[in-house]
């Protein structure tokens, strides 16, 4: 009884994630966060401050 009582939440939670997974348009989250890390770089990228001879 324990290990059913301990698990519940997370059988749960597993079914409810499926269902909502196949009955509504949810956005991959691998591909968001691989756009976001692109978008991340670009920025850093963008309002880096150029490096000073004098410092190498």
């Amino acid at each position: 009884m324990g290990i059913i009582r301990s698990s519940f939440s997370f059988l749960s939670g597993t079914v409810c994630g499926i269902y909502i997974a196949q009955n509504y348009n949810v956005p991959n989250i691998k591909t968001l966060g691989h756009c976001a890390v692109s978008m991340a770089k670009q920025l850093e990228e963008k309002y880096r401050k150029p490096k000073n001879r004098d410092d190498v």
